[in-house]
């Protein structure tokens, strides 16, 4: 099986063969920022860690796509979003809403959480469960509305 990295470091060679240079130059950032981390933890990252550092580079991309909008750049907020569905081919498939909901409700079940104030016990059991196919931000959405609706 090859690692992220390895499927990136591919796509950069075949990215090159076919004079793409676009797609060169962002995969290339996406290489380095797996490579920094890497190099950060003085060790070779698994595969959930290569995931995570790319939803982090996804998540900058979309934030800062939001940022241009609001200052009235939109070519370079095109330019985020593409980068940021390119990222989209190389992460896990994500969750569907019901997807999420299914699996929130089962993991309260799991936790025995009666309230809010028990977020951070299902989150702890979610979490693994989700494995990057939700976004934080999501995950902890839908966790709270659930909580509240108990």
């Amino acid at each position: 099986m090859t690692s992220l990295l390895e499927q990136l470091q591919s796509d950069v060679k075949e990215a090159m063969k076919a004079r793409d240079s676009d797609r060169v130059q962002t995969l290339r950032l996406f290489v380095n920022a797996i490579q920094v981390e890497a190099k950060t933890k003085q060790r070779d990252l698994d595969g959930s860690e290569e995931i995570a550092v790319l939803q982090r580079e996804r998540k900058k991309r979309i934030e800062a796509a939001e940022a241009f909008d609001a200052g009235d750049a939109a070519d370079r907020a095109a330019e985020e979003r593409r980068q940021a569905e390119l990222l989209d081919t190389y992460l896990p498939e994500q969750l569907t809403p019901e997807e999420l909901q299914n699996l929130v409700t089962n993991a309260i079940a799991e936790a025995g959480a009666e309230s809010p104030k028990d977020m951070g016990a299902v989150m702890k059991v979610l979490v693994p469960k989700v494995a990057g196919r939700a976004d934080g931000k999501a995950l902890s959405g839908a966790v709270q509305q659930a909580l509240r609706a108990n």
